[in-house]
């Protein structure tokens, strides 16, 4: 089963330590978006969520969250104090726990460069900037990030 991907969003920045002076802008949540998705697929066979992402100029893209969280700018994001934090099941939570602490550690722009790197973005992008990074590429790539 897939989630509403403005829960996952919604949890990505409810996971980040604003405490600590961590900040989650769009662009980095886009990025969060991305690897979450992409080691969900590669670890279950399954999306975590069904949006898609596109392979716009800056990196991966979920279209609906960008323009959801479009008024923060490139500023921190930031939930309102009613908002409900999804709960995964127990290896989908464990799975969400690693990528945020692999990731979740690298700035927004250290994240875009990183994607740009790698061959899902690369390959759509430079075929159809904008287009859609496919569920096969994403699970080919990310099944060869997977540590034993």
């Amino acid at each position: 089963m897939s989630y509403p991907v403005l829960d996952i969003a919604n949890k990505i920045i409810a996971n980040t330590d604003a405490s600590q002076g961590e900040i989650i802008s769009n662009l980095k949540l886009q990025k969060m978006l991305y690897y979450m998705q992409g080691f969900f697929i590669a670890v279950f066979d399954k999306k975590l969520f069904e949006n898609e992402i596109e392979a716009w100029q800056y990196g991966p893209v979920v279209k609906e969250i960008y323009y959801h969280f479009k008024n923060f700018g490139s500023g921190a994001i930031s939930l309102k104090d009613n908002t409900e934090v999804l709960n995964l099941a127990s290896e989908e939570e464990e799975l969400f726990n690693e990528v945020m602490t692999e990731y979740g550690q690298f700035s927004a722009i250290k994240l875009m460069n990183m994607t740009h790197e790698e061959l899902p973005w690369r390959k759509i992008f430079n075929e159809n900037p904008q287009g859609v990074i496919p569920y096969d590429l994403l699970k080919e790539y990310f099944k060869t990030q997977i540590t034993a």
